[in-house]
């Protein structure tokens, strides 16, 4: 009998010991963040990754796809991916959302947004998957009045097949940024990932034929891009990585040869924009917001 009971006792301890592992390491285990239609790689999170923190979570937005300063300070705006509302969403440096700005445009595939220095925003409908749109535009409108859009209409010079034959499918375009009167249009390479071609078009309404300026040797796709407001700095987002390209200004910055940086587990990185010379904020598709410094 004390054999039995010495041996049941035995058994006990060892489930209990069992059993508050378990419970220990589901307790520790990070939360998986919801991701929207477009599926981007899960890491193990940013918590290890060098200068970036996680401020959080822009929980109304359907995967966030650009993002630039508001006119208050710590406020954002950013706006959803293809098929979403014609909606900006003016975040705080939390993600919360404070205000929403319905967009009176048929939004086709939003994929960036940039700001000049008087306030007045260019929202990037040039998403362009399958490389066969005729439709580019870029909006151009004041959030003071949102009713009052002004079109930019685009076309690039080196595209002649709607679509061109895959290993040329380098057309899309989910990056841009104002400077100096100008919108620069990075594209992402969908042929060969290699690639990001660098396109201008003037900042007033119109139709033009895009200027190809240079190309960039990135061996990425190119989500977003944002430019120091000093001009020496210019950052390409791409999916869970960027490219650091520096010089005196930015004609220089782009002759620069890339500095790869591994944002590794913080998801489908698709927004940035600087608050300061080296102060980035960026945004996921799965809704985070974070802060890098330089």
């Amino acid at each position: 009998m004390r054999t039995l009971s010495f041996a049941t006792a035995l058994v006990g301890l060892l489930l209990s010991s069992c059993s508050e592992a378990q419970t220990k390491e589901s307790v520790s285990e990070p939360k998986q963040e919801k991701s929207g239609k477009k599926k981007g790689k899960k890491g193990k999170g940013a918590a290890d990754i060098a200068n970036l923190t996680r401020l959080g979570s822009m929980n109304d937005v359907p995967e966030s796809s650009g993002l630039v300063l508001a006119e208050q300070a710590g406020t954002f705006y950013t706006h959803g991916d293809e098929g979403a509302r014609p909606t900006l969403y003016k975040v705080d440096a939390t993600g919360r959302t404070v205000a929403e700005l319905e967009v009176p445009v048929q939004g086709d595939d939003w994929e960036s947004i940039t700001r000049d220095t008087q306030g007045n925003l260019y929202i990037g409908d040039v998403g362009n998957n399958n490389n066969n749109r005729r439709d580019l535009v870029m909006y151009r409108l004041n959030p003071r009045n949102v009713q009052q859009v002004q079109e930019i209409k685009l076309k690039y010079p080196d595209q002649q097949d709607f679509p061109p034959a895959k290993q040329d499918q380098n057309f899309d375009c989910e990056a841009t940024l104002w400077h100096a009167g100008k919108v620069y249009l990075f594209t992402k390479d969908r042929g060969q990932g290699q690639t990001s071609k660098v396109y201008t078009v003037p900042d007033q309404p119109g139709s033009y034929t895009a200027q190809l300026l240079t190309k960039l040797a990135i061996p990425g796709e190119v989500t977003d891009a944002a430019l120091s407001p000093d001009g020496r700095r210019l950052v390409l987002l791409a999916r869970q990585e960027m490219f650091v390209l520096e010089g005196s200004n930015l004609a220089e910055a782009l002759k620069a040869t890339p500095r790869q940086i591994s944002l590794k587990g913080a998801g489908q990185t698709e927004g940035a924009t600087f608050t300061d010379n080296s102060t980035l904020y960026i945004s996921s598709e799965q809704g985070a917001l974070y802060k890098y410094t330089f």
